[in-house]
C-alpha cells in the first residue's frame, strides 16, 4: 500500500484552524522548564538522546513540576561552542532565568536539583516547537516562525522539542512567565514577542500560562474577555475553590470568576499522527463579578 505523503493543508494545525478548536487553558503544566542544548537529530521522543539517564532525569523533573526541552539555534549549528542549559522558574512571582554550560549529560541532574545554579539570565527566552519527528506540522509551522524570531531576536530565539498541543502549531513559549501562544505565524511573531517585551499578552492567540493550572488559566482568558489587564503580571489567583467535580471559583484580585469544565468530541485527529475523533476539555463561564475586596 502507498505511503500518504504529508500535506500541510490537510494537517491537524491546518484542520483545527478550520474547525475553529478553542485554545484558551490548553498551556502544558511545568513550574519549570530545563532546556536542554542537543545540536543532532531529534527523535520522535525528545528524551531519548539522553539514553539511559532519562528516566532518572524525568523523575526527577516530575518531581519538581519541570518540564525537560531539547533546544537548538535556527539555522546551521555552530558545534564549536560548548552547548547550553537553561532552568527557567515560571511560578507566579518567581520568574527567572538561569544558564550554565553543559559539558556532559550527567551534568544535568545537577542543574535540576540546584547543585549548579548557573547564571542568571538577563533576557526573556523566545521557545518556538519544530519537532517534526513528533509532528510535522510542528516543523512545517515552526521552522518558518523561529526564522521569524531569530531574525529579530537572534539571542532569544530557540527551537525546542515537542511541547504539546500539535493541532496549535506553530507552538510558542515565552519565559520566564511560561506564557503559551499557539497558531502563531511568522507574521505574527514579533508582535507576540514584542508584546512579551512589553509586559502585555495578546489574548487572541494565548493558550496559557504554563504555571498556572487549567482553571485558572481560563479564568484569566474570560477576566480579559470581559475587559480586565492584558498585564503579563496582572490577575494573579488569589484563591481557587473547587465547587464541584468539574467546576471552579477563581478569585483574581478584585474579580471571582465561576467557571465550569466539560468534555466535548471533536471529529478530528489531534496529531497527525491519531485518528479521529479526538475529546478535549472545554471551559464555560458561569458567573463573573467585579469590584470585590
Amino acid at each position: 500500500m502507498t505511503e500518504l505523503r504529508y500535506q500541510p493543508h490537510l494537517g491537524c494545525a491546518a484542520s483545527a484552524e478550520r474547525r475553529g478548536d478553542v485554545m484558551v487553558a490548553s498551556a502544558p503544566p511545568a513550574e519549570r522548564w530545563l532546556l536542554i542544548e542537543y545540536r543532532g537529530a531529534w527523535p520522535r521522543i525528545a528524551m531519548d538522546v539522553l539514553g539511559g539517564l532519562a528516566d532518572e532525569l524525568n523523575r526527577l523533573c516530575a518531581e519538581r513540576r519541570c518540564r525537560p526541552v531539547l533546544i537548538r539555534r535556527h539555522g546551521r549549528q555552530d558545534r564549536s561552542t560548548p552547548r547550553r542549559w537553561g532552568l527557567v522558574d515560571a511560578r507566579p512571582g518567581h520568574e527567572s532565568v538561569r544558564w550554565g554550560m553543559l559539558t556532559a549529560d550527567e551534568h544535568l541532574l545537577d542543574v535540576v536539583t540546584s547543585i549548579d545554579p548557573g547564571v542568571a539570565g538577563r533576557d526573556p527566552v523566545y521557545l518556538v516547537c519544530a519537532h517534526g519527528r513528533h509532528d510535522a506540522c510542528c516543523a512545517v509551522r515552526g521552522r518558518p516562525v523561529a526564522s521569524a524570531l531569530a531574525a529579530a531576536y537572534p539571542d532569544r530565539t530557540w527551537e525546542c522539542s515537542h511541547v504539546g498541543g500539535d493541532r496549535f502549531a506553530a507552538n510558542v513559549v515565552l519565559l520566564p512567565h511560561g506564557l503559551v501562544y499557539g497558531h502563531v505565524t511568522a507574521g505574527s511573531a514579533v508582535a507576540v514577542a514584542r508584546a512579551y517585551d512589553d509586559g502585555l499578552v495578546m489574548p487572541e492567540l494565548l493558550r496559557g500560562r504554563s504555571s498556572l493550572s487549567p482553571a485558572v488559566q481560563a479564568a484569566q482568558h474570560f477576566a480579559r474577555a470581559d475587559g480586565s489587564s492584558y498585564g503579563v503580571d496582572e490577575l494573579r489567583p488569589l484563591g481557587v475553590r473547587q465547587a464541584g467535580a468539574d467546576s471552579w471559583t477563581v478569585r483574581l484580585g478584585g474579580t471571582e470568576v465561576a467557571l465550569r469544565a466539560r468534555i466535548e468530541q471533536v471529529e478530528g485527529a489531534m496529531t497527525c499522527a491519531t485518528r479521529p475523533p479526538g475529546r478535549v476539555r472545554v471551559f464555560d463561564l458561569i458567573s463573573l463579578r467585579r469590584g470585590l475586596t
